[in-house]
């Protein structure tokens, strides 16, 4: 502003622009008196619209509030009374034994499907069939769903599955588990292909995020037709006794079609799934005890493939000295003992949580910790058909040592090993092909792995079973321990077959034989000369020296040639 402005405009209104009309604020006619202050009506007007505000935004907060209460009660009360009365729990009510308490957050609250055909129009729950989202457990972050039977069933419509489809996203992204919890009907045949199109994402998910992630599921209920295969693909799934059911088609299919006549427990409940089938790890008389167990098994497992496993501070001492572990091995060969002793015995604190226990138990698998480390552990079990392999071992040993070296678990291996069952039932199963499978989830791990040979290890179970010869950075043997093509009885019946027959006394060399075929070629001490064993220990020093050469490993690094994938004999 020039200075003949700035003087014109000083002279009219004193000051310059204290009373300028210019550069005074305008109200309308208002009086200089009124002018002077406006505060009182400033804040006459302000209160009122603050008043009007707050009652609005109140207004919007209790229809926020009611809403939130309203997708709560899912199928509403009468169908949470339906499914309290059949032994179940609700979705939310799972997540909230699931999760540590107060760390669920819940996405997706407000989706509701779209479909409109069929009445589906006037039959819209907020949040549909499913809760989704994101919580703790202790401490540590996974992503959870749990299918709500109270909706229509638990049924998968193309927006269930786009909330379960949000949180494996947003798991991978982040590395974070997911746990999911199975209690549906099956696809929403109202909604046809955009049902049948969610459960083709879901998979599709459960393929890419496998290896990335941890993946649990959690069979709570009815888990029919093609929603099987998504917990199928999962790392463990966890089954409750009398509700959890998986099948491909109900009983009443199967009767319409074979004849057959079979309950939905016979067909796919949790003894079918634990025992028979091996499809599932673990099965809990109820809800709570399998939630819990699900929290126990999170403690042993990296977050993502991208973290080491968990330490937990140690509580037993890393020098402890198994002492029981001089006295275990019976002294007659053909005697058997319970290798979850010596694993026991081994472990911190005597902990282990076993892996399908009820499945192949001629074979042991499971989690534990030394020093505080997370392990895995494959083991014979002598007491159990001597511990021989065959189909069902086989695959059991072969799925963990691959889940173990995915996410980064070492692997500690004791043995036993007679060797494969024979027979036309294992031949024509596939024996050959099932049995390859260990071999090359053992020589493709690239994990630290250290073995412990306790007794035998007779013919191709030697090498299966963690040897030299698969990459196995540490093998231990007892003094106890045999390596051989076969046992002695088998080998003297061969080799020295014409010496027995023409002895005086066939019984007697053969005995003296098999000592003589003992001490030259099974024990340890032949393949210790070679390396292949790397010590003879101390049975009672086990614990000690798996311990050291885990931490010896920490750093190890290994690789695989450049591929694409292998092509593992499925």
């Amino acid at each position: 502003m020039d200075s003949e402005k700035r003087g014109s405009l000083a002279s009219e209104g004193g000051t310059w622009g204290a009373q300028s009309p210019l550069l005074a604020p305008c109200y309308g006619t208002c009086s200089r008196a009124r002018m002077a202050a406006p505060f009182p009506y400033y804040e006459t007007l302000m209160s009122d619209e603050r008043i009007s505000v707050e009652q609005k935004q109140e207004s919007r907060l209790k229809k926020l509030e009611a809403l939130r209460a309203q997708g709560a009660l899912g199928g509403g009360e009468r169908r949470i009374q339906q499914q309290h009365e059949k032994g179940k729990l609700t979705a939310r009510e799972r997540l909230e034994q699931l999760v540590d308490p107060g760390t669920f957050q819940e996405l997706d609250s407000f989706a509701t499907h779209r479909a409109t055909d069929f009445g589906l129009a006037d039959q819209k729950v907020l949040g549909d069939a499913v809760v989704t989202g994101y919580g703790l457990v202790n401490g540590r972050q996974i992503f959870v769903f749990a299918q709500d039977f109270t909706v229509m069933g638990g049924s998968l419509s193309e927006v269930v599955a786009e909330k379960i489809c949000k949180i494996m996203d947003l798991a991978m992204k982040v590395g974070s588990p997911v746990v999911g919890i199975e209690d549906s009907g099956g696809a929403r045949i109202q909604e046809g292909i955009g049902s049948l199109r969610g459960y083709g994402d879901i998979f599709l998910r459960n393929t890419l995020a496998s290896g990335v992630v941890p993946q649990l599921s959690v069979i709570m209920g009815p888990c029919a037709g093609g929603a099987v295969y998504s917990p199928a693909i999962t790392d463990f799934i966890f089954m409750t006794e009398g509700t959890g059911q998986m099948y491909i088609t109900g009983p009443d299919v199967i009767k319409a079609v074979t004849g057959e006549e079979v309950t939905h427990e016979q067909l796919g409940g949790a003894e079918a799934h634990t025992a028979i089938s091996g499809v599932a790890h673990f099965s809990f008389p109820d809800e709570a005890e399998c939630l819990a167990q699900v929290r126990r098994l999170l403690d042993f497992i990296p977050s993502s493939n991208a973290e080491d496993p968990p330490q937990a501070e140690p509580t037993d001492d890393p020098n402890r000295l198994c002492l029981s572990l001089r006295d275990i091995i019976p002294e007659e060969a053909n005697q058997s003992y319970d290798m979850k002793l010596v694993i026991a015995e081994v472990m911190d604190n005597g902990d282990f949580m076993e892996v399908q226990p009820r499945n192949a138990q001629n074979i042991i698998i499971g989690l534990g910790r030394l020093d505080g480390h997370p392990v895995g552990v494959v083991a014979q079990q002598p007491a159990v058909r001597a511990g021989v392999l065959d189909i069902d071992s086989s695959l059991k040993a072969a799925r963990f040592v691959r889940f173990c070296d995915a996410f980064n678990i070492p692997i500690l291996t004791f043995v036993d090993v007679p060797g494969f069952l024979p027979g036309t039932e294992q031949e024509h199963g596939g024996i050959i092909k099932h049995g390859a499978k260990l071999i090359y989830a053992y020589a493709e791990a690239t994990v630290p792995k250290v073995s412990v040979l306790t007794r035998k290890a007779y013919g191709g179970g030697y090498i299966v079973m963690g040897s030299k010869h698969l990459r196995t950075d540490v093998n231990y043997a007892w003094p106890s321990a045999e390596i051989a093509v076969m046992g002695p009885e088998g080998a003297v019946n061969v080799i020295h077959r014409e010496a027995i027959r023409n002895a005086d006394n066939g019984d007697e060399k053969r005995a003296e034989l098999i000592q003589e075929y003992r001490d030259m070629t099974a024990n340890p001490y032949v393949a210790a000369s070679r390396g292949i064993i790397d010590d003879v220990i101390d049975p009672a020093n086990t614990r000690i020296k798996v311990i050291q050469s885990f931490k010896m490993l920490e750093n190890k690094r290994d690789t695989l040639p450049p591929k694409k994938h292998g092509n593992i004999p499925l």
